[in-house]
């Protein structure tokens, strides 16, 4: 895990930062005078203010710091090994012994919610990675025709239901890459409150176009909580984009030049119309060509 930025090294970390930005931008305003007043374009779709939590990737967590927290772990080959194999909930037995482990540490550690709180409590912070993998014992992602196609979206809906009655939350981690069934996507889609997904420049012809030189891939908002209406909110800014820094891992607002230049090539070009057609497309599909909105 990385190592977190305490107040005085994010402030420091950022203040270094900004003040990099300001003196490239008053180079930059010696010829275009004109622009000088005009407001500045903010990259980071958040404030400079300090919202959450914030890492330093080039560094590790310190061992000290890991044991000074409470934490549960889960370890599927552990769990094969300790008892005999089960099927519950009609689901394949990693997602049935997950599903009792997270029931079992709620209910022990006081997170139900439907019991009366003896004392304050924080939130309980589930972390799942690589679900639908062969980790888990599931077979969606080599296999066109699985053995059980609905286990995986049967996992989360007793998921679901467990954290609507704790004071729990849960960040998952899906290997979209690897399951080629759209139904299955669209359904662990459905199933969840927010889907953000990423897709790296790595091994794709944008890996060496010269748009998108700043910038190691894009960032794909699926999906956003609804809460208290029907359809979900659609942002201002869908064109959004990450890259790795010396210390940290950023997402910015996406921002290519306004002309290209003479290196680029036609077929980028369209490449570039095709991908702003795509990155533009939020939860309200715009119509491409002549197709009707989808809705």
């Amino acid at each position: 895990l990385p190592a977190p930025l305490l107040d005085d090294s994010y402030g420091k970390e950022l203040g270094d930062e900004t003040a990099a930005k300001s003196e490239d931008f008053q180079d930059s305003m010696k010829i275009a005078w004109r622009y000088q007043n005009l407001p500045k374009m903010e990259a980071s779709p958040t404030t400079h203010t300090k919202f959450g939590h914030y890492y330093d990737v080039s560094k590790k967590m310190s061992p000290q710091l890991c044991q000074s927290v409470k934490w549960h772990s889960f370890y599927l080959h552990e769990e094969l090994s300790l008892e005999p194999k089960m099927k519950a909930w009609n689901m394949n037995s990693g997602y049935a012994r997950l599903l009792q482990s997270i029931q079992r540490i709620i209910s022990q550690e006081g997170f139900d919610g439907s019991d009366p709180q003896k004392k304050q409590r924080n939130v309980l912070r589930i972390g799942i990675q690589s679900l639908g993998s062969l980790l888990w014992g599931d077979d969606v992602c080599c296999s066109d025709t699985p053995e059980d196609p609905h286990s995986l979206t049967k996992f989360l809906y007793v998921l679901r239901g467990l954290l609507r009655k704790s004071l729990s939350a849960c960040i998952i981690t899906v290997p979209a890459h690897l399951i080629q069934n759209k139904a299955i996507m669209g359904r662990v889609t459905n199933l969840s409150d927010m889907v953000v997904g990423l897709e790296s420049f790595i091994g794709s012809e944008r890996e060496t176009n010269p748009l998108y030189k700043d910038y190691h891939g894009l960032v794909h908002v699926h999906q956003i909580p609804r809460l208290n209406s029907l359809i979900c909110d659609v942002s201002d800014t869908k064109d959004l984009a990450f890259r790795l820094k010396r210390k940290q891992f950023t997402i910015e607002r996406l921002h290519l030049p306004p002309d290209l230049s003479d290196t680029v090539s036609r077929a980028s070009k369209q490449d570039l119309a095709g991908s702003a057609k795509l990155l533009s497309s939020g939860c309200g599909a715009m119509a491409i060509g002549k197709r009707h909105l989808d809705f």
